[in-house]
């Protein structure tokens, strides 16, 4: 008889397949979080993840009273509200006329809006981008305040004031999406569109390495 495993954990064993895959060549991230990166590269990733939380946000807004998507629904995980007052302290307040989204990041953008057609392509995405922002934004809000002098002005998107413990709460996370009653098939779909939502999050970054390199050309 197989045993089936926890969702969560087949959640996170599908992003770990993911990113053995990934496009290793990208060092955009790598060199914001080691020096080399600029300030203007930073603005670059936020603007491009504006577009990305509008139209997650912009879906979550509409499963707001559906019984699957609810539990997940925290207002203390809500990042567009963040980066547009990020954008604002960096851009002034024209933000919005000078950012445009790559062409990864429309397409990212369009993704989110098509899986979320489904509750279950809905919670891949966001399970992939609010756990992993979670997970790494306070290394990344005390390296950009280190480097460019923030104080909290400019790194709001990482900071996540009103999750106090963050291991319990991607510790609940889990255990909500271990509660949903998934059919095989339902789970699979699930599994497939995470890979989709990882990839299109590792892609963005290459663009923006890609970008930077073609600009300085």
């Amino acid at each position: 008889m197989s045993v089936v495993i926890p969702f969560s954990q087949a959640l996170r064993e599908r992003t770990s397949a993911s990113s053995a895959t990934g496009d290793i060549g990208c060092t955009f991230m790598a060199d914001l979080m080691t020096g080399r990166g600029t300030r203007d590269d930073y603005i670059e990733m936020l603007a491009q993840h504006w577009f990305v939380y509008e139209a997650l946000e912009t879906a979550a807004a509409r499963f707001a009273g559906d019984a699957v998507a609810a539990p997940f629904l925290s207002p203390a995980l809500t990042r567009l509200p963040a980066i547009t007052a990020d954008l604002e302290f960096l851009l002034g307040d024209d933000w919005r006329s000078r950012i445009r989204p790559l062409e990864v990041t429309s397409d990212y953008c369009a993704r989110i809006r098509a899986a979320s057609e489904w509750v279950g392509g809905f919670i891949a995405h966001h399970y992939t981008r609010y756990l992993g922002d979670l997970s790494g934004g306070q290394l990344i809000r005390g390296l950009m305040q280190r480097q460019f002098g923030f104080d909290t002005n400019g790194v709001g998107f990482f900071l996540f004031a009103e999750i106090a413990a963050p291991k319990e709460f991607k510790s609940t996370y889990r255990r909500q999406l271990d509660s949903v009653d998934w059919s095989p098939e339902a789970r699979e779909r699930v599994l497939d569109e995470v890979a989709v939502a990882y990839r299109f999050s590792t892609e963005l970054f290459v663009e923006l390495a890609a970008a930077k390199a073609a600009a300085a050309a």
